[in-house]
């Protein structure tokens, strides 16, 4: 049996490029683990930076960003709250645009950084990874949730897709010895070899629930109760939408 994954996927990033600060926001929980990893990237040289996923709207962590400007663009890895709650606080005090949804390939060149899109879909469909480019050849991935610094991600069904988040996957595992700048957790060395973990997780997983289903049981609840059983009850109902993402495309890859 494949076993709930808690550790990192590779190895811990020892230290960031000095271009790159980290201001954590202090909304930790099961789902956010530590909190919400807000980046803020700046160009040696250069006034303006670049924030990436302001966070929850958190009066503290609204002050830290504000204090760490100012911002040429605001970024964002995908909609969901705890990444983007902050935005409409931070309109009157960060002079930024904010770019979300940004079409896969596009170049940013924002703060004197380089910054292209990915688009990553699979934790949810708008997800967008950024490359970002920065001095002396130094180059890093920001995932946001697609690759976590510690465990692994949620497929976050009907949102997201299963078969979308694999070949988001396949892209990102050929970013060797990239460093991954994730939306929670620590940031980890290479990139790829992150993904090629969570590949391998993926793929377990399924061999699971096709064995579960094999043996009739159906229900997105207790097919969670029998391949999850060594995870915490408290994420039994994200590990649901997991599930649900699983047998859809076990429907769809798998057909009877």
């Amino acid at each position: 049996m494949t076993s709930h994954v808690t550790a990192p996927a590779t190895a811990l990033a020892d230290q960031l490029p000095g271009w790159v600060s980290l201001l954590r926001a202090p909304n930790p929980g099961p789902m956010t683990l530590d909190g919400t990893n807000t980046w803020v990237l700046r160009q040696p040289g250069q006034s303006l930076g670049v924030l990436v996923d302001p966070g929850p709207a958190h009066a503290g962590h609204l002050d830290r960003i504000a204090a760490a400007g100012p911002y040429a663009a605001v970024l964002l890895t995908h909609g969901h709250p705890d990444h983007v709650e902050a935005v409409p606080a931070l309109a009157g005090r960060v002079d930024a645009p904010v770019h979300h949804a940004v079409a896969d390939g596009t170049p940013l060149h924002v703060g004197g950084l380089t910054v292209t899109a990915l688009a990553t879909p699979g934790h949810t469909g708008d997800s967008v990874c950024f490359l970002v480019a920065g001095p002396a050849g130094q180059r890093v991935m920001l995932t946001g949730d697609t690759i976590l610094g510690r465990g692994t991600t949620v497929v976050a069904w009907p949102d997201g897709d299963l078969g979308d988040y694999l070949t988001s996957l396949r892209r990102l595992a050929a970013y060797d010895g990239v460093p991954a700048l994730p939306g929670h957790g620590p940031a980890l060395v290479d990139c790829a070899a992150a993904a090629r973990f969570y590949l391998a997780h993926r793929q377990a997983r399924l061999d699971q629930v096709r064995q579960v289903v094999a043996a009739g049981v159906t229900d997105p609840a207790a097919v969670v109760a029998e391949v999850y059983a060594d995870v915490d009850r408290a994420l039994w109902p994200a590990a649901e939408w997991s599930v649900r993402a699983q047998l859809a495309y076990l429907q769809r890859s798998d057909p009877q």
